[in-house]
């Protein structure tokens, strides 16, 4: 073998090892890419059935019931035609918090929305973030739970009240809040009312925006400086409206801000609704 020939086939078993390697390195990305995969299957998988489990405990332990009794009107309007009268008809829910305080402390409210799976405890503590991935009994968790914002306070309605909750693909959380983007749930007008319940008072809010929107600041102010600044800020999310509804809205209305994640991304959507009756509730 002559030393060219000799040059030429280590070259080659040079090349042979490399494409061996580069295989080699290749198959354990896949597999790791594949192991990856299959975890995080199996963490959804399991984050949703530890949401199911929560939620069946406490769709056996609480009593929600109808609760027929007059409230009183939230700033009523003049027109005696206005759909607002239409909505404040409607019952209030009455919930049971013993066992809902039991199961977490930080339990502050109840909310339910017509038209979707939203039938929640509504939690709160000092910041956004905790509850992002965190549920009800304060597991990690990704699908987290519905919160309120940390500036607000449920018991003295800011001029913009905000729940926040993941879009969970398998309808948990706020994962149904974007069956309101459809022309169907538009169309029914019995779906334009929020409930919200807390252990003081049950209050009924009236939809009257519906709009997705990239991630920013503006829509969950919750209190303005003046009175103009309210009406401009009010107009804005009219104007943002997708759903054809008309309800009239102004700077002595408060304000129920529900905001989700839209695709995973930085695109909202946001259900905005006024408050329209409340009633206190006298503990015996």
């Amino acid at each position: 073998m002559t030393m060219e020939e000799y040059l030429k086939t280590q070259s080659l078993k040079k090349e042979k090892n490399k494409i061996k390697l580069f295989k080699c390195i290749l198959g354990i990305l896949c597999l790791i890419i594949i192991l990856f995969s299959l975890y995080t299957i199996f963490k959804w998988w399991a984050d949703n059935y530890k949401i199911r489990q929560i939620n069946k405990k406490i769709e056996e332990n609480t009593n929600i019931n109808n609760n027929n009794k007059q409230g009183e009107l939230v700033n009523p309007p003049k027109d005696k035609n206005s759909n607002y009268y239409y909505y404040s008809n409607i019952p209030f829910y009455q919930v049971n918090f013993s066992i809902l305080s039991t199961l977490n402390e930080d339990t502050v409210a109840y909310i339910r929305m017509r038209g979707t799976n939203i039938k929640y405890p509504i939690v709160q503590t000092n910041n956004n973030d905790y509850y992002l991935t965190h549920s009800l009994d304060k597991s990690e968790n990704k699908a987290g739970w519905v919160f309120l914002d940390y500036r607000n306070n449920i018991n003295d309605l800011d001029d913009n009240t905000i729940i926040y909750g993941h879009a969970r693909l398998d309808g948990t959380m706020f994962g149904s809040l974007k069956n309101a983007l459809s022309k169907d749930w538009q169309n029914d007008p019995d779906n334009y009312v929020i409930f919200i319940s807390t252990p003081k008072e049950n209050m009924i809010f009236q939809i009257f925006s519906i709009y997705t929107i990239k991630s920013e600041g503006y829509y969950i102010t919750t209190n303005f400086n003046s009175n103009s600044s309210k009406q401009e800020w009010i107009n804005t999310m009219k104007k943002r409206n997708i759903a054809k509804i008309d309800t009239e809205v102004d700077i002595n209305d408060k304000i129920l801000t529900l905001s989700t994640c839209q695709n995973y991304k930085d695109g909202r959507i946001v259900v905005q609704a006024k408050l329209i009756k409340r009633q206190k509730i006298i503990n015996k």
